[in-house]
């Protein structure tokens, strides 16, 4: 016996699109720290630039740990910086 299951387009689209954006929070926090090369993907950013422009920076040296010659940053609080350390920059 076959059922026939009625969806409207919206319905559809809504569902389509929560699929879609639980599938790119997973993406997005996939990896727990990144490491300096990780950092500059993220980003877009060169080496270069990020040790000029906020590495040193105090709250940046709060969330960062050396292990061995590696740098590492948890991932959720690095993006949370650099939304802030983005938007002082804006500001100034």
């Amino acid at each position: 016996m076959r059922q026939l299951v009625q969806l409207d387009d919206v319905q559809l689209e809504g569902m389509i699109l929560e699929e879609i954006r639980q599938r790119l929070n997973h993406l997005e926090h996939r990896h727990t720290f990144w490491d300096l090369p990780e950092l500059e993907r993220q980003t877009c950013m060169s080496r270069s630039f990020i040790l000029d422009q906020f590495f040193y920076d105090d709250r940046f040296k709060k969330i960062r740990f050396k292990i061995g010659a590696k740098w590492y940053m948890p991932a959720k609080e690095t993006e949370e910086f650099l939304l802030t350390w983005l938007r002082e920059r804006q500001e100034s």
